[in-house]
């Protein structure tokens, strides 16, 4: 009830206010223009009319004569080292060829299946000639065996004999870096087991 009271009185209210400001805007709208002042004398502002002339210092600019400079020496020419020849013999560097078995043609099964083939050396690293048998001058000979594996590594390297124990490292540490084809049966590869070889040790 109190807020339609207010309703009410403010409608009207609202109404008068407007149309007071309404009427007051459109006196100040129509109102006689204020006549602007004469506009005044003619100012005018000269800057710098006579023209100064201004003194240029002439500069000349020689270029001195440049000294001679003497070139670099060239670059020390630099020695190729050259590799020693070996002092081992070439059955030392070589070494002894593997020993596989042959094939036996005495009858029985034999099969001619082009993908077989029995383990063939790939890489063959040389021992090196242990340095206190050089310095001593001894000189010897080792049996080695050995088993290839499936990918053509040697593995469960032997000695089975060795004149000096001396060669006995260096021979394993030479087979052990060898690489092999393996043995293949079948088109399958297989392990090729108990393959034999020899070191000769000679100095020249």
């Amino acid at each position: 009830m109190a807020s339609l009271i207010r309703l009410i009185v403010s409608v009207p209210l609202a109404a008068i206010i407007t149309f007071l400001l309404f009427t007051l805007m459109q006196i100040l709208i129509f109102e006689d223009s204020v006549p602007l002042d004469d506009a005044g004398d003619e100012l005018r502002i000269s800057i710098a009319d006579r023209v100064e002339d201004i003194a240029v210092r002439d500069r000349t600019v020689t270029v001195d004569d440049v000294d001679q400079v003497e070139p670099p020496p060239p670059p020390p020419q630099i020695e190729r080292a050259r590799a020693d020849q070996p002092s081992e013999s070439m059955s030392t560097i070589v070494g002894g060829l593997p020993e596989f078995d042959r094939p036996s043609l005495a009858g029985g099964d034999i099969s001619f299946d082009v993908s077989d083939r029995d383990a063939q050396p790939l890489v063959r690293i040389p021992p090196n000639y242990p340095v206190r048998a050089a310095e001593r001058g001894i000189e010897g000979r080792c049996e080695v065996t050995f088993d290839v594996t499936p990918e053509g590594n040697p593995t469960n390297v032997r000695i089975l004999s060795c004149t000096n124990s001396v060669f006995e490292r260096e021979t394993i540490r030479a087979v052990e870096r060898w690489r092999y084809e393996p043995r293949v049966q079948d088109g399958v590869a297989q392990w090729r087991r108990g393959v034999v070889t020899h070191f000769d040790y000679n100095l020249e």
